[in-house]
């Protein structure tokens, strides 16, 4: 269920981190923004969720995932959806139980004509195969993060969260201010995910006061 949702033919980097900052976000081509979504005929509260990056130190969980991953490789460049890259997303799609695009290129392409965000790959390899990919688009101050999928024969490396500790770093050394991750689901897990940078640093974004609040502080109003 959308609110609202806008089509840009250009974008720039200010303008990305003021939309992400009102709690808008890319689908496709499009920006969009929703304090609802439509999940299994169930209807769930949604909130959006960013971590400014300075706070963000890495747990030994963190650490722990880091290093059990520290034997593959990893490029990070300009994306490309590559006959490889669609591979993998086929597989990751055959892998899991929940409904997502067709292809790679249609999600992130869908509903434009052309690349409108400045958006980057994270590829990570085992010696040549590749068995994940991040994607995450650059604002001026912030990443976004899009998508990741994953080869399901490497799932014990925790590849997922391992995408989201590379593209925190990533943004340390760009010299970003904020990691806008999607939303969170309060009463489905599968998006409880996004909370492992640490609850206690994680904002959400509250449309009725137009603000970002502490969520381990404010916890309450995501269950009302």
């Amino acid at each position: 269920m959308i609110n609202d949702i806008l089509f840009p033919e250009q974008l720039t980097a200010d303008e990305l981190d003021e939309y992400l900052a009102k709690g808008w976000y890319r689908m496709g081509q499009i920006l969009f923004t929703t304090d609802y979504i439509l999940y299994e005929e169930l209807l769930y509260r949604v909130w959006w969720l960013r971590y400014y990056i300075p706070t963000i130190h890495f747990t030994k969980t963190h650490q722990k995932i880091i290093t059990a991953n520290k034997h593959f490789s990893i490029t990070i460049k300009p994306l490309e959806i590559t006959a490889e890259v669609e591979e993998l997303y086929s597989h990751y799609k055959s892998s899991i139980s929940f409904e997502v695009s067709a292809t790679a290129k249609q999600f992130l392409f869908d509903g434009g004509s052309g690349d409108v965000y400045d958006t980057h790959i994270i590829e990570i390899r085992d010696n040549t195969k590749l068995i994940a990919a991040g994607i995450f688009d650059n604002g001026k101050n912030t990443i976004a993060g899009i998508m990741n999928f994953y080869h399901h024969e490497y799932k014990k490396y925790s590849l997922g969260k391992y995408l989201i500790l590379l593209k925190i770093n990533y943004a340390k050394a760009m010299g970003k201010q904020w990691y806008y991750p999607g939303y969170i689901v309060p009463g489905n897990r599968r998006f409880d995910y996004k909370l492992f940078i640490g609850i206690e640093i994680a904002e959400i974004w509250v449309p009725e006061s137009n603000t970002w609040v502490n969520y381990a502080d404010n916890w309450s109003i995501t269950a009302q």
